[in-house]
């Protein structure tokens, strides 16, 4: 029995590794017959594992998504790979499933050999987050949200914007994008007739949705269009600076999510960004450490002219 049980998980770990297998091959890989690998598959379905077969010269065996959730089989990367990214779930931007995360991960921990849990140990006990906190989004909005995308269909939603006023959009959705702080919808409107992105915490949407549609190709790829619009047009202040260092310099200081990052000639780059305080956004500038030149707004450079007589006087 326990022969039989152990080849069971090697052959469940070979479906599970490759796409599809011949019987000869899975033979040959279990040291057993043919025959034995038609009756080990056979008692991998009754134990919930879709396996589906095909006859003839080019036939096999394929693992298939089922209905239920049976056991995994991962390798220790992947256990540990599974771990960190439900324990960053846990403490994430996406609401409703952090109890959830934290449940997987306890079974999930538990299974694992002592090995593996105090590689986890390690890691999560050296390691802290400096990602700035951003508002939750509720993980049904952003299953709706997807849920849109991938079937083409017109997203009706209400929508809160930075002045708190309430509208009712109806928008053909492209791509959610994550900037490390905070979710973003890039979709076409359909009354503006135009690009928007809609902060993911703030849509609330309206079922059913709306007609199928054709999916239109945004002037620019998803996450520089949704970096554009974040560090501009969410602002009250948009800015552009040009830092006089190479753009793989200023990308290592600038956070993720700060704004769009351009190259600019030969050792210079763009910034776009924005801010709802000169002040604020002239202090960071500076922190940066980088030699720049604000081409927008005057204020900006006013502020900076400010901060240079205080700290001239200093």
């Amino acid at each position: 029995m326990l022969e039989t049980s152990a080849r069971l998980l090697r052959l469940l770990a070979l479906l599970q590794a490759h796409r599809e297998w011949s019987g000869a091959a899975l033979a040959e890989r279990l040291e057993v017959s043919t025959r034995t690998v038609r009756t080990d598959v056979g008692k991998l379905r009754q134990l919930g594992y879709r396996v589906a077969s095909t006859t003839g010269a080019a036939g096999g065996y394929r693992l298939e998504a089922g209905n239920a959730m049976p056991p995994l089989l991962l390798d220790d990367e992947e256990a540990v790979a599974v771990a960190v990214g439900l324990r960053a779930a846990a403490s994430g931007s996406v609401s409703g499933i952090e109890e959830t995360s934290l449940r997987a991960l306890a079974k999930l921990e538990q299974t694992m050999p002592s090995r593996l849990r105090r590689r986890i140990d390690v890691l999560r006990s050296a390691t802290v987050s400096a990602a700035a906190a951003g508002p939750a989004v509720d993980a049904e909005v952003l299953t709706a949200v997807a849920e849109a995308v991938h079937r083409c269909e017109q997203l009706r939603f209400d929508y809160l914007d930075r002045a708190g006023e309430e509208s009712r959009r109806r928008a053909e959705p492209h791509r959610l994008v994550y900037t490390g702080r905070r979710w973003y919808l890039l979709a076409w409107d359909v009354d503006r007739a135009d690009w928007r992105t809609y902060r993911a915490d703030r849509i609330r949407p309206r079922i059913p949705n709306g007609p199928r549609f054709t999916p239109k190709d945004p002037p620019e790829e998803a996450v520089a269009h949704v970096l554009r619009g974040v560090g501009q047009a969410a602002w009250r202040y948009p800015a552009r600076i040009r830092l006089l260092v190479p753009l793989a310099e200023a990308a290592d200081r600038l956070p993720v999510g700060g704004g769009l990052l351009e190259a600019a000639g030969e050792g210079e780059c763009l910034w776009e960004t924005g801010t709802d305080s000169l002040r604020d956004l002239a202090l960071f500038a500076t922190s940066l450490d980088l030699p720049f030149t604000v081409e927008e707004p005057e204020g900006l450079r006013e502020e900076l002219r400010a901060l240079a007589a205080r700290l001239r006087a200093a």
